[in-house]
């Protein structure tokens, strides 16, 4: 199996250093790079250049389309039989493709999508957010572990699809808002195995700050409401418990006045959810620092998504 690995940059020419990096040092070496510069001002020409005599690369530039429209860029000039897709802003571990290439064939794999980890020498916040965003407590885990792996709508940030399943279904239909999830459904619904594996993780070294985390939280709700102008049935009960999180931590206030009974037992709701974030957070980060600052990200992601989702549904209401 050989295969294009398609990388869409806008201005992160450090990022995708780190990436190319560990590229470079996979155990499994029949691959390509194809780096499309999405309308950069601040290019990684020279990052690419470093890395010529390391990998095989080819670099393109376009005015800015989304990352959407510069994977399928990518993904028209590759020549790989599998075309594998990463966000600039993550590192592989050294086995990465080598589990790929096993079990895309061991399942016999169109299309798949993968988990996001955080590495050991990442920041506190980094750290913090990666919990947010993949703990049962905050996203029900459904980021990267599922009973059925075939249930799975692959991200962006490590998924890929067949040179076959590129050719049938065209590519991403948006540039950037729910893309990856709308043209995952697309894939299951043009009859191709699209799975999880759980085992091809990436390390996503995310540059937020705990204010760009949270507007990028709310603009996944936003998404989500997006995607569903495509397929209606994308919006499921689990995408509204962040909602309703949100409108619970609101009714707080009301009631600490009127039903105050209710309230304390509203209060002892928060406080089991909060040690449970504190909790597994300090078993899997063993850092007390890590756990509680996952408390303020967890919060951050299920407001901001809930929200997000709240407010583009009545903005599709209103304008269909």
């Amino acid at each position: 199996m050989f295969f294009s690995v398609i990388i869409p940059v806008f201005n992160r020419p450090d990022e995708l250093a780190e990436l190319l990096r560990s590229l470079s040092v996979q155990s499994y070496q029949k691959f390509e790079v194809i780096v499309v510069e999405d309308g950069s001002s601040i290019t990684s020409e020279s990052v690419i250049g470093k890395f010529r005599n390391e990998i095989s690369i080819t670099y393109l530039v376009q005015s800015n389309q989304g990352q959407g429209f510069a994977r399928n860029n990518g993904m028209s000039k590759a020549s790989g039989d599998f075309f594998v897709i990463l966000d600039s802003d993550v590192i592989l571990p050294k086995k990465y493709l080598e589990v790929l290439a096993s079990q895309i064939q061991e399942r016999k794999l169109d299309a798949f999508g993968g988990p996001d980890a955080a590495a050991s020498d990442f920041s506190t916040m980094q750290k913090a957010m990666d919990f947010a965003m993949t703990s049962f407590w905050t996203t029900g885990g459904i980021r990267g572990k599922l009973k059925d792996p075939s249930k799975y709508q692959a991200r962006g940030f490590n998924m890929g699809v067949s040179k076959t399943v590129f050719l049938k279904t065209e590519g991403f239909a948006d540039p950037n808002r729910g893309e990856d999830i709308e043209w995952s459904i697309r894939i299951k619904k043009a009859g191709f195995k699209l799975e999880l594996i759980e085992e091809a993780f990436v390390y996503h070294k995310r540059k937020n700050t705990l204010f760009s985390f949270a507007k990028q939280a709310f603009s996944f709700g936003q998404n989500r409401v997006n995607v569903s102008r495509f397929h209606p049935e994308a919006i499921k009960l689990v995408h509204l418990l962040p909602t309703a999180f949100s409108l619970f931590l609101v009714s707080m206030i009301p009631l600490s006045i009127f039903f105050p009974s209710l309230f304390t037992l509203q209060l002892v709701l928060i406080g089991f959810w909060i040690g449970m974030i504190f909790l597994n957070s300090l078993i899997q980060y063993r850092s007390v620092s890590v756990a509680l600052l996952s408390i303020i990200t967890s919060l951050t992601q299920l407001v901001c998504y809930g929200f997000g989702l709240v407010y583009e549904y009545l903005k599709k209401s209103v304008k269909g």
